[in-house]
């Protein structure tokens, strides 16, 4: 084997790590948390992950060829806007999750008095929600939601090192093949993540519901937060507001 072999291939052997790797970054995960916390079937939260991957694969696709083609590179105004998006996502995805429990009942306010004095208490249903309905018929809508995600993740983030990698390879095509071994990588992170989330609930039964809520609680939180947090952290509201 020739060393430019070598090198090639230890490059693309790079791609599918770097991807298997991506896939665990705190937004990614936070993100596709609040879509596979509310399964319960393995199966479905596989494809979850699948349509997340397919979304970050296709971004970083048509953009790594683009970088690839042009020799474009990003800009830290942009990146540091991708960025933003990405955190303004995920509070919107969190939000989403809190809604949920609140109107399915399994989330909501107690008042209590104490002294004179009137408090409320947030607390989690055991029992199952009144208005709370599971629409497993709906995969393509499912779908399409992580996907979305997927491709906002696919155009910021750390993904910016994979498309340094990119604009160095020495023709198109490894270009092309980078960005698949590296998506395939992402894919399968992305799936044993959420497989790994979908367990407990998998194995819920009616005395374990209350877990099933904190789970759900949790990753809508965590959206949450990390999204405000990202949001901030970049800086362009800082920027903005002086």
């Amino acid at each position: 084997m020739s060393p430019v072999d070598f090198s090639v291939g230890s490059t693309l052997a790079l791609g599918f790590v770097l991807g298997l790797r991506h896939a665990l970054d705190a937004d990614h995960l936070a993100a596709v948390s609040t879509f596979v916390t509310e399964q319960r079937s393995l199966w479905r939260a596989s494809m979850i992950g699948v349509s997340w991957g397919a979304g970050h694969t296709a971004a970083l696709l048509i953009f790594g060829l683009a970088v690839a083609a042009f020799r474009l590179a990003l800009t830290p105004r942009l990146s540091q806007f991708l960025e933003f998006i990405v955190g303004c996502m995920l509070v919107a995805l969190g939000t989403n999750v809190l809604y949920k429990l609140a109107k399915s009942g399994a989330l909501h306010a107690h008042t209590h008095q104490h002294d004179g004095v009137e408090h409320k208490h947030l607390h989690l249903h055991v029992g199952e929600p009144q208005h709370e309905h599971r629409h497993e018929h709906r995969t393509l809508r499912l779908g399409g939601r992580p996907f979305m995600v997927g491709v906002v993740h696919g155009l910021a983030g750390t993904a910016a090192l994979m498309m340094l990698v990119v604009g160095a390879l020495p023709s198109m095509l490894l270009a092309v093949i980078y960005i698949i071994i590296f998506g395939v990588g992402s894919i399968g992170g992305m799936i044993i993540m959420s497989l790994l989330m979908t367990v407990p609930l998998a194995l819920a039964v009616e005395r374990l519901r209350l877990l099933e809520r904190l789970i759900r609680l949790a990753a809508g939180l965590f959206s949450l937060g990390f999204g405000c947090y990202l949001a901030w952290e970049v800086g362009l509201i800082q920027s903005l507001v002086r």
